[in-house]
C-alpha cells in the first residue's frame, strides 16, 4: 500500500466539500464548516493541508496546524513548538484497511521532522471509541476532556519521547 501526502489545492473543492457530507466524516466532525473555497486558497505559515493518496488516488485529508499561532485560537494558550492534527478518510470504502494508520504515521513523521517540535496534540470527539483507540495505540496519551463549542472532545498530546518510545507511530515507511 503507497500512501503519499501532497498539498490540497482548489482543485481539491469538489471532493473535500464531497467527504464532508459523508456520513462517518460527519459523525467524527458534526459542527465544523471548513470554509474550503476559501482556505484551500490561503497558506498561512501556521498550517498545512495535505491530501492523502493511495496509490495516487485521494481517500483522506489531514492539517497539520502550530496551534500557539493560529489565528482563531481555537486550542487556546498552548506553547511554542507544538502542532495539532486533523484527519480523516474521506473514501467509506477506505475505512478500516489501515490507512488512516499510515496517513498517520506520515503526519506525525512530518511534525517531528522539525527538531524543534515537542509534541503534538489531537481531538476526538468524547464519544468516538474508535478514534480514542487509534490514537492511543499510536501513542497518544490522555490529558483533558474539553468543550470546543458545541463539540464535547478528549484531547491527547503524543511528546517527541513518547514518539520514540512506540513503534506503531513510526512504522510509515
Amino acid at each position: 500500500m503507497t500512501i503519499t501526502l501532497r498539498q490540497a489545492t482548489l482543485d481539491d473543492l469538489d471532493i473535500l466539500q464531497r467527504w464532508d457530507e459523508q456520513p462517518h466524516v460527519l459523525a467524527c466532525d458534526p459542527h465544523s464548516d471548513w470554509n474550503w473555497h476559501v482556505e484551500l486558497g490561503r497558506e498561512p505559515e501556521w498550517r498545512e493541508q495535505w491530501i492523502a493518496e493511495w496509490d495516487g488516488r485521494p481517500i483522506g485529508m489531514v492539517q497539520i496546524i502550530d496551534p500557539a499561532e493560529e489565528e482563531t485560537h481555537y486550542w487556546g494558550n498552548v506553547p511554542d513548538h507544538w502542532r495539532a492534527i486533523d484527519i480523516w478518510i474521506g473514501e467509506p470504502n477506505c475505512l478500516g484497511r489501515g490507512f488512516g494508520t499510515k496517513i498517520m504515521q506520515l503526519a506525525i513523521e512530518r511534525c517531528f521532522s522539525n527538531a524543534h517540535v515537542e509534541g503534538i496534540l489531537v481531538d476526538p470527539l468524547s464519544n468516538n471509541d474508535r478514534a480514542i483507540r487509534f490514537y492511543e495505540r499510536l501513542g497518544f496519551q490522555f490529558v483533558e476532556h474539553r468543550q470546543f463549542e458545541d463539540d464535547h472532545c478528549a484531547i491527547y498530546r503524543l511528546s517527541r519521547n513518547r514518539w520514540i518510545q512506540v513503534p506503531e507511530s513510526r512504522n510509515a515507511s
